[in-house]
């Protein structure tokens, strides 16, 4: 049975009022194509670079009025153009904006990095076991933060379990606290969205915050969303704690950790970068996306904001030979522009880096998994194209790797723009693959 993914929520919300709080279904969740029946679509053998341009090209055309193609092969590190069509012209990339954003987590931290979610003591431990002081739980900006029960859930199991950290209390010979449990989530801003929802909380995403927690619903049941996440992980938390026999005050708050007396008492950490970014990209995980994005900013930038997560992300393609011009993590925000030439060139370049394996193989392959899991079947790009979607509004756009049965490997972006039926696009799209499939 397939796991429901946290990025499909907000698409199930309009059926079965899973968000309260201005629902809307994900703009970039799941579709479906009718699988490839005719000789055309169904080909393997080969084609030539003349007849497969002139294919994509018209195609191309019937997906979207303002759109743009580039294609390359990235075979030996070649990277010789084969096809391009309006490929240097500026383009809304929705979700294909995930790409830049989960290339730079990956080079950056490294495919094996963890987030560190962390909990201090105050004050002293008596010898019977007595804390006369306070507990602070410090967040570390991990997206995967969560109830063991929503992480079974809606994660397949990935989650950061929170109640790991009683046990480390525990451990620490605390079995009572005289003070409070506070939240520390200053590794972020306290910016709950992007500029797509005005900076508040988007329906898209959730509450973004430095001590995030099951995505940022209320609670495991994925009713609705936070008013803070922090409150909501240290209340998660000192319920595990009173459960488990430790007696803390019931009342939390939103403290920062005091630069002295404080000791760290344990940690738990985030499932591997690589797996946070293959969350983001085959299920098109908005709310990943954003954490991440402000996780650049947090370590390698200014600050823990989205802006200072751009900052990261432009300097670290530009250093690749590329570009974007970037206002989110996710693409949600239709001011976000990048060039096809510019993401198939991002492709071909972290190809040539030390996480461009797990950058790849990020990717959801094309008829098995994510948000192509039903599209592509039948073509010659199924099960040898791992592509990536962006859905909005009058945009569609599908980017990625083909792995050629000739032993090519072919980089591409589609980056369609005033799109009037989003079916025929993804139908257009799909066979475009296939053809860069058979090249």
């Amino acid at each position: 049975m397939k796991r429901a993914s946290i990025a499909a929520l907000a698409s199930l919300a309009a059926l079965a009022t899973w968000v309260s709080t201005a629902s809307a279904a994900s703009p970039d969740g799941p579709a479906r194509t009718p699988v490839a029946r005719s000789a055309a679509a169904t080909a393997k053998s080969s084609i030539s670079r003349s007849s497969m341009c002139a294919a994509l090209r018209s195609r191309l055309v019937r997906g979207g009025r303002a759109s743009g193609l580039y294609v390359i092969d990235a075979s030996n590190g070649s990277g010789k153009t084969v096809c391009a069509r309006r490929g240097r012209t500026r383009r809304i990339p929705a979700s294909n904006m995930k790409l830049f954003t989960t290339a730079t987590a990956l080079a950056r931290f490294g495919p094996d990095a963890r987030l560190v979610t962390s909990i201090y003591s105050s004050g002293q431990i008596d010898t019977s076991g007595v804390l006369h002081g306070n507990l602070y739980l410090v967040g570390g900006g991990d997206p995967a933060l969560s109830d063991p029960d929503f992480s079974r859930r809606f994660m397949g199991g990935l989650g950061t379990k929170i109640f790991d950290l009683t046990g480390e209390v525990e451990a620490a010979g605390i079995n009572r606290v005289t003070g409070r449990l506070f939240a520390d989530d200053t590794i972020f801003d306290r910016l709950r969205g992007v500029a797509d929802s005005g900076f508040a909380t988007s329906p898209y995403i959730g509450p973004l915050s430095g001590l995030d927690f099951d995505s940022g619903y209320a609670d495991s049941s994925a009713r609705h969303f936070a008013s803070d996440p922090a409150i909501a992980a240290a209340k998660s938390l000192g319920g595990n704690l009173r459960s488990a026999g430790v007696q803390v005050p019931s009342d939390v708050a939103v403290r920062t950790l005091p630069t002295t007396g404080t000791e760290k008492i344990g940690e738990i950490s985030s499932p591997q970068m690589k797996a946070l970014t293959n969350e983001t990209d085959v299920n098109s995980n908005n709310y990943f996306a954003e954490m991440l994005l402000k996780d650049l900013g947090a370590h390698f930038g200014s600050g823990g904001t989205t802006a200072a997560g751009t900052v990261v992300v432009r300097k670290f393609v530009r250093g690749l030979g590329t570009g974007v011009r970037q206002v989110d993590g996710s693409g949600l925000t239709a001011t976000n522009r990048v060039t096809p030439a510019q993401v198939a060139r991002l492709l071909v370049a972290m190809r040539n880096t030390a996480a461009g394996d797990d950058f790849s193989n990020s990717l959801p392959v094309a008829g098995r998994e994510g948000t192509v899991a039903d599209r592509m079947r039948g073509t010659a790009a199924a099960g040898r194209c791992h592509t990536k979607t962006g859905t909005l509004t009058g945009v569609s756009a599908l980017s990625g790797y083909c792995f050629n049965r000739d032993g090519k490997v072919m980089a591409f972006s589609i980056l369609m723009n005033r799109v009037t039926d989003l079916s025929q696009a993804h139908l257009q799209q799909d066979r475009m693959a296939a053809l860069i499939a058979r090249y």
